[in-house]
């Protein structure tokens, strides 16, 4: 009897404590998908929460991330969990490890390995689950992400992922093109790097600044490798004009051997430092002073003529005629 009443203590204790759950009712379910050639997301509103978010940019793959402006959760650590449904027995949850919580806005972003399995698990029927212990019990605190219409949503989330582009701006603001074989003409790989800038740039007419840096290894005597270095500056600026980018928003410079990017001493090394540098930014235009119109001349108005003095109708004696300085004849 003893041992009952112990194997049944047992049982009890491994219950889990009832947790404070937060999700959607399931007949108010919806996964939105929303995007452009930057960045695709896979959301579903969490009721009285926030929004749970898969979020894949330009370049790399998905990440999952939770969003709240009042995080009742709490801060810190918390679980990362592809969760079995009721309805499945015999199939435990999937642990994919601790995560640490901000207290509002973005409160964790995943790494792209947890979102992969979170998806996996979501088209398997499984729920996204994220568990925190709060309060001073240590109560438990769940966010729930749903199933339901999951796959329907996924499909329509992978075809807004095919029309990304292939980097995004962290990944393309910086590039090099090389001049493996010593010359200064662009070859295949470099005009292919070229198209890839060009593409962005006219996705993203916002990034409107590029400098070119041009470089050489040490071959030559100074002033031939610092000529080298600018007209390999050149011939991508070149082909950056004749692809539509202003000359305006182009910065050339060139450095000779100065700036290596390996001891030139092999091949392989002298290949690597023979190269342009480039560096995307976004540089807000500077307005020009508005000329000022000059003012339109003051035309004075015309004068009325004055009037002619009067005359005496009697004839001036010969005194009043007399010239000045000169005395008056006498009469």
């Amino acid at each position: 009897m003893r041992q009952r009443y112990i194997a049944l203590l047992s049982l009890f204790a491994s219950f889990p404590v009832a947790a404070l759950t937060f999700q959607t009712r399931v007949e108010n379910i919806e996964w939105k998908v929303e995007g452009d050639q930057f960045e695709c997301r896979l959301i579903q509103p969490i009721a009285d929460f926030g929004t749970g978010e898969f979020v894949r940019r330009a370049g790399e793959q998905a990440t999952f991330r939770l969003r709240s402006g009042n995080n009742m959760l709490g801060s810190g650590s918390a679980t990362l969990l592809a969760a079995a449904a009721p309805w499945q027995p015999g199939r435990g949850d999937i642990n994919l490890g601790s995560i640490r919580m901000a207290r509002s806005g973005v409160l964790f972003n995943s790494s792209q390995g947890q979102a992969s399995r979170l998806i996996n698990g979501l088209m398997d029927g499984r729920s996204t689950v994220i568990r925190n212990y709060a309060g001073e019990g240590g109560q438990v605190m769940e966010v729930h992400l749903l199933p339901v219409r999951f796959n329907k949503a996924y499909a329509d989330y992978q075809a807004c992922s095919a029309k990304l582009l292939p980097m995004n701006f962290d990944q393309i603001r910086q590039a090099r093109i090389g001049f493996p074989g010593n010359g200064i003409d662009l070859d295949a790989d470099a005009r292919a790097r070229l198209d890839v800038i060009l593409d962005f740039l006219k996705a993203d007419p916002t990034v409107n600044h590029i400098e070119l840096d041009g470089h050489s290894d040490n071959s030559g005597n100074r002033l031939t490798n610092r000529d080298l270095s600018r007209r390999r500056a050149l011939a991508v600026q070149e082909y950056l004009k004749a692809h539509g980018v202003p000359e305006e928003n182009i910065v050339v410079r060139f450095h000779g051997e100065r700036y290596p990017l390996a001891a030139n001493n092999s091949a392989a090394n002298r290949a690597r430092n023979r190269r342009v540098n480039i560096q995307l930014d976004r540089v807000a235009p500077v307005e020009k002073p508005v000329a000022e119109k000059p003012a339109d001349p003051v035309i004075p108005a015309a004068s009325t003529p004055a009037a002619a003095p009067a005359t005496s109708a009697a004839p001036a004696s010969p005194a009043a005629q007399a010239q000045p300085g000169k005395p008056a004849p006498k009469s």
